[in-house]
Protein backbone atom coordinates (compact mmCIF):
# COMPACT_ATOMS: atom_id res chain seq x y z
CA UNK A 1 0.00 0.00 0.00
CA UNK A 2 2.73 2.49 0.96
CA UNK A 3 4.77 1.55 -2.12
CA UNK A 4 1.75 2.16 -4.33
CA UNK A 5 1.04 5.53 -2.73
CA UNK A 6 4.68 6.58 -3.11
CA UNK A 7 4.65 5.56 -6.77
CA UNK A 8 1.47 7.58 -7.34
CA UNK A 9 3.03 10.63 -5.66
CA UNK A 10 6.14 10.31 -7.84
CA UNK A 11 3.94 10.20 -10.94
CA UNK A 12 2.00 13.23 -9.77
CA UNK A 13 5.30 15.05 -9.22
CA UNK A 14 6.16 14.32 -12.85
CA UNK A 15 2.74 15.55 -14.00
CA UNK A 16 1.77 12.10 -15.28
CA UNK A 17 -0.63 9.35 -14.30
CA UNK A 18 -1.12 5.82 -15.57
CA UNK A 19 -3.50 5.44 -18.43
CA UNK A 20 -4.42 2.10 -19.93
CA UNK A 21 -1.52 -0.29 -20.49
CA UNK A 22 1.66 1.65 -21.17
CA UNK A 23 0.24 5.09 -22.03
CA UNK A 24 0.70 8.18 -19.88
CA UNK A 25 -2.02 10.73 -19.32
CA UNK A 26 -0.99 14.29 -18.40
CA UNK A 27 -1.97 15.61 -14.96
CA UNK A 28 -2.09 19.09 -13.49
CA UNK A 29 1.12 19.45 -11.51
CA UNK A 30 -0.72 21.46 -8.84
CA UNK A 31 -4.03 19.68 -8.16
CA UNK A 32 -3.61 16.39 -10.03
CA UNK A 33 -6.58 16.99 -12.35
CA UNK A 34 -6.61 15.20 -15.72
CA UNK A 35 -9.23 17.11 -17.73
CA UNK A 36 -9.10 20.44 -19.55
CA UNK A 37 -5.31 20.80 -19.26
CA UNK A 38 -2.88 23.12 -20.97
CA UNK A 39 0.82 23.85 -20.65
CA UNK A 40 2.01 26.93 -18.78
CA UNK A 41 3.63 29.57 -20.96
CA UNK A 42 6.30 30.26 -18.34
CA UNK A 43 7.63 26.78 -17.52
CA UNK A 44 5.86 24.36 -19.88
CA UNK A 45 4.20 22.32 -17.11
CA UNK A 46 0.77 20.70 -17.35
CA UNK A 47 -1.88 22.72 -15.51
CA UNK A 48 -5.68 23.04 -15.40
CA UNK A 49 -6.93 25.44 -18.07
CA UNK A 50 -9.39 26.98 -15.61
CA UNK A 51 -8.72 30.69 -15.45
CA UNK A 52 -12.19 31.30 -16.90
CA UNK A 53 -13.65 29.96 -13.61
CA UNK A 54 -12.24 32.91 -11.63
CA UNK A 55 -14.82 35.54 -10.64
CA UNK A 56 -13.37 39.03 -10.90
CA UNK A 57 -12.67 40.74 -7.54
CA UNK A 58 -13.58 37.58 -5.60
CA UNK A 59 -9.93 37.10 -4.57
CA UNK A 60 -10.63 33.35 -4.76
CA UNK A 61 -7.75 30.96 -5.26
CA UNK A 62 -9.75 28.38 -7.20
CA UNK A 63 -7.86 28.50 -10.51
CA UNK A 64 -4.62 26.52 -10.87
CA UNK A 65 -3.63 28.50 -13.96
CA UNK A 66 -4.32 31.92 -12.42
CA UNK A 67 -2.69 30.99 -9.11
CA UNK A 68 0.53 29.94 -10.84
CA UNK A 69 0.58 33.01 -13.11
CA UNK A 70 -0.27 35.56 -10.38
CA UNK A 71 1.21 34.13 -7.18
CA UNK A 72 4.57 32.63 -8.16
CA UNK A 73 7.97 34.01 -9.11
CA UNK A 74 7.90 31.74 -12.16
CA UNK A 75 4.65 33.25 -13.44
CA UNK A 76 5.61 36.82 -12.51
CA UNK A 77 9.04 36.46 -14.10
CA UNK A 78 7.38 35.43 -17.37
CA UNK A 79 4.67 38.11 -17.28
CA UNK A 80 7.25 40.83 -16.52
CA UNK A 81 9.37 39.54 -19.43
CA UNK A 82 12.53 39.15 -17.32
CA UNK A 83 15.56 37.42 -18.79
CA UNK A 84 17.06 34.13 -17.58
CA UNK A 85 15.66 31.93 -14.84
CA UNK A 86 13.28 33.13 -12.13
CA UNK A 87 15.36 31.21 -9.57
CA UNK A 88 18.23 33.71 -9.65
CA UNK A 89 16.62 36.80 -11.20
CA UNK A 90 17.77 40.03 -9.54
CA UNK A 91 14.90 41.97 -11.16
CA UNK A 92 12.39 39.65 -9.44
CA UNK A 93 14.14 40.15 -6.08
CA UNK A 94 13.88 43.93 -6.48
CA UNK A 95 10.26 43.79 -7.64
CA UNK A 96 8.91 42.50 -4.30
CA UNK A 97 9.48 43.00 -0.60
CA UNK A 98 11.55 40.08 0.70
CA UNK A 99 8.59 38.50 2.50
CA UNK A 100 6.51 38.46 -0.68
CA UNK A 101 9.48 37.28 -2.74
CA UNK A 102 9.77 34.29 -0.39
CA UNK A 103 6.00 33.68 -0.49
CA UNK A 104 5.89 33.78 -4.30
CA UNK A 105 8.86 31.41 -4.48
CA UNK A 106 7.71 28.84 -1.92
CA UNK A 107 3.90 28.67 -1.89
CA UNK A 108 1.72 25.76 -3.04
CA UNK A 109 1.19 27.26 -6.52
CA UNK A 110 4.77 26.49 -7.57
CA UNK A 111 5.85 23.45 -9.56
CA UNK A 112 9.35 23.98 -8.20
CA UNK A 113 10.03 25.86 -4.98
CA UNK A 114 12.77 28.43 -4.44
CA UNK A 115 15.77 26.78 -2.82
CA UNK A 116 17.34 28.63 0.13
CA UNK A 117 14.90 31.56 0.32
CA UNK A 118 16.31 34.63 2.05
CA UNK A 119 15.52 35.32 5.71
CA UNK A 120 13.38 38.34 6.58
CA UNK A 121 11.92 40.07 9.61
CA UNK A 122 8.16 39.55 9.90
CA UNK A 123 5.87 42.38 8.89
CA UNK A 124 4.06 43.91 11.87
CA UNK A 125 0.91 45.99 12.26
CA UNK A 126 1.79 49.65 12.80
CA UNK A 127 -1.04 49.94 15.35
CA UNK A 128 -0.88 46.81 17.53
CA UNK A 129 2.45 45.21 16.50
CA UNK A 130 0.74 41.91 15.57
CA UNK A 131 2.58 39.87 12.91
CA UNK A 132 0.98 40.07 9.46
CA UNK A 133 1.74 37.25 7.03
CA UNK A 134 1.59 39.24 3.79
CA UNK A 135 0.93 36.24 1.56
CA UNK A 136 -1.93 34.92 3.68
CA UNK A 137 -3.49 37.52 5.99
CA UNK A 138 -5.85 40.41 5.30
CA UNK A 139 -4.34 43.86 5.89
CA UNK A 140 -4.33 47.42 4.63
CA UNK A 141 -1.34 49.45 3.57
CA UNK A 142 -1.00 53.21 3.75
CA UNK A 143 1.47 56.01 4.37
CA UNK A 144 2.02 54.78 7.93
CA UNK A 145 2.73 51.20 6.84
CA UNK A 146 0.83 47.95 7.27
CA UNK A 147 -2.29 47.62 9.43
CA UNK A 148 -3.70 44.20 10.37
CA UNK A 149 -7.27 43.19 9.56
CA UNK A 150 -8.53 43.76 13.11
CA UNK A 151 -7.04 47.28 13.42
CA UNK A 152 -8.18 48.15 9.88
CA UNK A 153 -11.75 47.20 10.78
CA UNK A 154 -11.57 49.31 13.95
CA UNK A 155 -10.23 52.26 11.96
CA UNK A 156 -12.40 52.00 8.83
CA UNK A 157 -15.43 50.02 10.03
CA UNK A 158 -17.44 48.04 7.50
CA UNK A 159 -15.74 49.82 4.60
CA UNK A 160 -12.83 47.40 5.02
Amino acid sequence: MAKRALAQIKQLDKGLTRQSKGGKLPRCGLCGGTTNLTKTECCDNWICDDEDQYVMFSFAHNSCYRNHRRYTLCGGHYVEDHLGSWKDCEACKELFETEMYVYYGTNEYNFEKLKNPPKYDPTRCETCNRIIRLGYDAYSYGSEGYTCDRCSKQKFGDAF
